[in-house]
């Protein structure tokens, strides 16, 4: 093997003050703690900076800083985290959303849900909602605003929510009927969902460290297995501005490996993973 293969292959070594920098970086911005990550860094990132002709942690994050389009930024962050979905994942939570959550708020809502798939990676979740929701109204799903907002901060996965092809894996844990009934089989054997589902769900890049806009508060909102990347200050940040941005009544769904501190949050605990913002009396 030349010397250049070889130096293509080798780790570029991170040190201690570049990876505290690069920690801290992405920790104000994005909320994500990587203090414990310096070997995953070095192995993903190693083969981008030299790509980018740079020879240091220290120039790529002086290209990451100074990246005005944010188009490197989004390549880090492909890099660094996993986006690793398919559909029916903890399928607990889609039950809940069809037996009860719906029912529920279909009595206390005037014909308009506010949805929204918080860190929904590559659509998986977003279009697991819209499915459920086309199983609950059926016939009379025409009269509701059922639209769902899809957000996360990378635009790769956002595009691939947009395209909603996946491979036959992603579909393996769905009812058999809802495969059918919500994806067309394309050659090659991958799967797009039908349009009409496509039309329902909305993408959008937003970053859960920004300040909430929204001018309308959400009656659900799924935020699940994006809360590990954050340490606890940080999750109790966000748990506050989510419940802010709930309606009163509404839902919140986090992943199973995610925890609320009971005593420092205001929804009310329904069952594992499932919260909900009390009524006022």
């Amino acid at each position: 093997m030349s010397a250049d293969i070889l130096q293509s292959h080798s780790l570029i070594k991170i040190t201690d003050e570049e990876f505290k920098n690069l920690v801290d970086f992405v920790y104000r911005k994005y909320g994500i703690n990587l203090s414990r990550k310096r070997q995953l860094i070095e192995g993903r990132l190693s083969h981008t900076i030299r790509e980018r002709g740079l020879n240091s942690f220290k120039q790529y994050l002086d290209l990451l800083t100074k990246d005005n389009s944010g188009e490197e930024m989004h390549n880090f962050l492909n890099r660094i985290t996993t986006n690793h979905s398919y559909f029916a994942r903890e399928m607990e939570h889609f039950d809940f959303l069809l037996r009860q959550a719906l029912p529920y708020l279909e009595k206390n809502r005037p014909r308009d849900l506010r949805i929204w798939s918080a860190g929904c990676s590559a659509g998986q979740e977003a279009y697991n909602i819209a499915m459920v929701l086309d199983q609950y109204f059926g016939a009379r799903k025409s009269q509701w605003d059922t639209r769902i907002l899809a957000t996360d901060i990378s635009m790769n996965v956002l595009s691939k929510g947009q395209a909603a092809i996946y491979p036959e894996d992603n579909l393996k844990d769905l009812p058999p009927q809802w495969k059918e009934k919500y994806f067309t089989r394309l050659t090659g054997g991958s799967y797009q969902v039908i349009e009409r589902l496509r039309k329902e769900v909305i993408f959008k890049v937003f970053n859960l460290m920004d300040t909430f806009t929204h001018k309308k508060p959400f009656d659900i909102i799924f935020c699940r297995n994006v809360m590990i990347y954050f340490d606890s200050e940080t999750t109790s940040r966000l748990i506050n501005k989510f419940y802010q941005a709930t309606s009163e009544g509404g839902y919140l769904f986090i992943g199973h490996s995610e925890v609320l501190d009971k005593e420092a949050t205001q929804y009310q605990f329904i069952r594992p993973a499932i919260y909900q913002k009390n009524q006022r009396r």
